[in-house]
């Protein structure tokens, strides 16, 4: 059997082409150009299309959003360079939780047993604290728990759960995630010394 998906409408309205083809715009010209501290000036470009973006959000000017009208991420969360944020349903990136450099949260996704190749999109949560490393991707429907980490290049298909680490293809938890104290106050291994 073949799938011919020459003459397949657009899952999409009219109204959402026409806000997809300004936020290309304004992506473009006014959020991919700005230098990496302008965080606040993201924000509220991304605001004035419909994101709900906390000013103290952390957002990448290399990050790619797809329909920032289905984004919301609160207070110290962070997309890091090059993340793909493909928000055809929500996605909602909690209080100082990470999506590292590279990630792809994909939201939606075809099904490939239909004839029409019907498109469908489900809501991706990552909850506050958790840290989705570089390179990972995560698809739709997904909720990452709590403070629970994702190695480097996993893949995640099903939800995981709070404060633990997950790494492989797919993604399982391996152990949990303790917090052993604060080192903040420790010099930076990485910085002059």
């Amino acid at each position: 059997m073949n799938i011919d998906i020459s003459n397949k409408p657009s899952p999409h309205s009219l109204k959402v082409k026409i806000k997809r083809v300004l936020w290309a715009v304004c992506y473009t010209i006014f959020f991919r150009t700005t230098p990496g501290p302008m965080r606040r000036w993201r924000a509220f470009l991304l605001r004035l299309f419909g994101a709900k973006v906390s000013p103290k959000a952390r957002i990448s000017p290399s990050a790619k959003i797809t329909m920032p009208w289905n984004l919301t991420v609160e207070d110290f969360g962070t997309i890091g360079p090059y993340a793909i944020i493909y928000s055809t349903a929500e996605i909602h990136i909690g209080k100082q939780a990470t999506v590292s450099q590279y990630s792809y949260l994909c939201s939606a996704t075809h099904d490939y047993e239909d004839s029409h190749f019907t498109l469908y999109a489900e809501p991706i949560v990552i909850k506050g604290q958790a840290w989705v490393s570089a390179d990972v991707f995560v698809g739709p429907g997904v909720t990452i728990g709590e403070g629970t980490v994702v190695g480097a290049r996993s893949s995640v298909f099903k939800d995981l759960p709070a404060w633990k680490v997950c790494v492989g293809n797919p993604a399982k938890p391996i152990k949990a995630r303790i917090i052993s104290r604060d080192r903040s106050h420790e010099k930076n291994p990485l910085s002059d010394k």
